[in-house]
């Protein structure tokens, strides 16, 4: 018999991030000016999610990360050396970029979003992700201090 003691599911937050990551990364195989909302409100991934509040916090980062979307791409570019934007892998990408909105333009503490930022690419990426992540993201929180 399975536990239900909250040490065994993923908090409210982690399931929105999570549901956010996947709702970014299908963006890239969007067709050019399809609007946001309109992408999330038929993700089949945020129509099967039973938690509102999950859906209402992955919402809130997705519409957050498409509209500082030049910002994000910008620090990310200062801070990934020798990469350019097209060359980063979408998985990478879409985690960055959902890390970095909640870095620059939330009060999510930043050790938070990179924490939650090296799970995600712990999940979905692959052997050298994490450390590709876990790069650019220290360098940002670095410049955020100053």
């Amino acid at each position: 018999m399975a536990s239900t003691k909250k040490g065994n599911r993923p908090g409210i937050r982690r399931v929105g991030r999570t549901l956010a990551f996947q709702v970014l990364y299908s963006v890239h195989f969007r067709k050019e000016g399809t609007d946001m909302e309109a992408l999330f409100a038929v993700n089949p991934l945020v129509m099967e999610q039973e938690s509102e509040t999950a859906c209402d916090f992955a919402h809130d980062l997705v519409v957050g990360v498409d509209a500082h979307v030049a910002d994000i791409d910008k620090a990310i570019e200062n801070h990934s050396q020798n990469w350019k934007i097209e060359r980063i892998a979408m998985v990478e990408l879409s985690i960055l970029r959902l890390s970095l909105y909640e870095m620059m333009f939330t009060d999510i503490p930043v050790k938070a979003a990179i924490n939650e930022a090296i799970e995600l690419s712990k999940t979905f990426g692959d052997d050298k992700s994490r450390s590709f992540v876990n790069g650019i993201l220290d360098g940002v929180a670095k410049s955020l201090k100053k």
